[in-house]
């Protein structure tokens, strides 16, 4: 049997076998609260007005955040007081470490809420996720369902209105302790990171243009520094054949791509998790937004002090898609479709640089 086998009977087992003890449900007073997830890099970082909102609601309080293993190392300082615990479907380790752990009073489960069995599992007394998803075994043990907003907001702040409470103050730089990390060939400053690797292939803009960016950033006498994830080497190859700018492709886990991000001037990437994590570190942050909704994964309010600018091409014909984490929503726009729907991102492919520069010097001035 496979891991994620395996991983979901414990949970399952381990829910049913809890559910007797529940008789308590209150969510008055917490002292533990757990934010149960299994999200991608970007939309677990945009669960952070969440985090901030329960610091100030619950200051004495527990507060972890579930998160992939490669994640954790950046929450190592700590941000708001919380801490993240390793998870992954595929490691039922993780998931037995967290059910033998402390039981928790309350759970937010954002986005899948299939979840909510494994914050039942945890023994959560009150467990909130947003209505919508299917079938409806996923709200087995979910004791408060709250709806999408009807009017178009950032996906970040939608997240942190799960908890009734006064708004988080805006992000701030100070907010988020540098985590530690091993040493590595950090580029002289003042210096660029061009991010070409994405999620998908139809997340990734064309090499020339990247290559065109390079040129115009290096003329205005910033170092130019490539970088991409594992297994992502080769796009750094098609958009500079010649090796003209170093690369870190494949070289940093992401405590290093805190500290390189942390230490540069301007950030350009597709919208993808690095983008996110330069709002973190408060990188100066050109994105650009194809497939994806410049609305849903844009600032919105808690990130609004943070220097970014969106690059897109507003109202695409084919970003048409209404679903968000598996709800419709009638305001979201944006197109989830896989490589065997789409055999050519033209939305990415609108993006010229000139719209690029101007961004970046929007940004930079």
């Amino acid at each position: 049997m496979s891991d994620r086998f395996n991983t979901r009977l414990l949970v399952v087992s381990r829910a049913l076998a809890r559910r007797a003890f529940r008789a308590d449900r209150s969510a008055s007073a917490p002292r533990r609260i757990v934010v149960a997830h299994n999200l991608l890099l970007g939309d677990t970082l945009m669960l952070t007005p969440l985090l901030a909102k329960l610091r100030v609601l619950h200051p004495a309080s527990e507060i972890a955040i579930l998160a992939s293993p490669a994640f954790v190392p950046i929450y190592a300082g700590r941000p708001y007081g919380v801490t993240a615990l390793p998870f992954a479907t595929a490691n039922t380790a993780s998931a037995r470490a967290l059910l033998d752990g402390a039981t928790r009073d309350l759970a937010i489960v954002p986005a899948d809420n299939r979840f909510s069995w494994l914050a039942a599992a945890m023994g959560a007394r009150h467990i909130v996720a947003h209505a919508g998803d299917f079938p409806w075994t996923k709200d087995v043990f979910v004791d408060e369902l709250r709806p999408y907003p009807t009017e178009a907001a950032a996906w970040s702040d939608i997240v942190a209105d799960l908890v009734d409470g006064p708004e988080p103050a805006p992000y701030s730089r100070a907010d988020w302790p540098a985590p530690p990390s091993k040493p590595f060939a950090s580029p002289s400053a003042p210096y660029a990171v061009l991010h070409v690797g994405a999620s998908t292939p139809l997340k990734q803009w064309l090499p020339e243009r990247w290559m065109q960016v390079a040129d115009e950033l290096a003329r205005r006498s910033l170092a130019v520094v490539w970088s991409a994830g594992r297994g992502e080497e080769a796009i750094v190859a098609r958009c500079d054949p010649a090796g003209r700018f170093p690369s870190l492709a494949g070289k940093l886990d992401l405590a290093q791509m805190w500290h390189l991000l942390a230490g540069a001037r301007l950030l350009v990437a597709p919208d993808t998790g690095i983008a996110h994590l330069g709002r973190v570190t408060f990188t100066p942050t050109v994105t650009l937004f194809g497939p994806g909704s410049a609305v849903v994964c844009g600032p919105g309010r808690f990130w609004r002090a943070t220097p970014t600018r969106a690059v897109t091409i507003d109202r695409f014909p084919c970003r048409d898609q209404d679903v968000l984490f598996r709800r419709r929503i009638e305001w979201v726009r944006h197109c989830a479709r896989s490589i065997a729907e789409c055999a050519e991102p033209r939305c990415m492919h609108a993006i010229d640089v000139p719209m690029v520069l101007a961004a970046i010097d929007d940004l930079l001035r």
